[in-house]
């Protein structure tokens, strides 16, 4: 069972990076899946989910309006399209998916570095 993030890199101010979360061992179906990152020396914070029940998303409010959350179940993959980056995007971007009822998974991060 595990989840692996793919996408990041180094990309200009204003560019654009997409995400992706491929799930493997469970489907993906049943779970909310959310997007953290962590940027060096802070905490990690939520940026995006995506619920299961009704495909509802949530946005952060330093990226609502730049980045979108999207899921296809039936390739078990997860995406955050991330447009008009800034260097205070710069972090470690996580993958968690979480069933509601105790069953939680994280991948291991994919690095995002904003720089002209």
């Amino acid at each position: 069972v595990q989840l692996v993030e793919s996408g990041g890199g180094l990309v200009q101010p204003g560019g654009s990076l997409r995400l992706s979360c491929a799930a493997s061992g469970f489907g993906l179906t049943y779970y909310t899946i959310a997007w953290f990152r962590q940027a060096p020396g802070k905490m990690r914070a939520g940026v995006s989910c995506i619920t299961s029940t009704d495909g509802t998303t949530y946005y952060a409010d330093s990226v609502k309006e730049r980045f979108t959350i999207s899921r296809d179940d039936a390739k078990n993959m997860v995406y955050l399209q991330m447009n008009s980056l800034r260097p205070n995007d710069t972090a470690v971007y996580f993958c968690n998916a979480n069933s509601g009822s105790g069953l939680t998974y994280w991948g291991q991060g994919t690095q995002v570095i904003v720089s002209s």
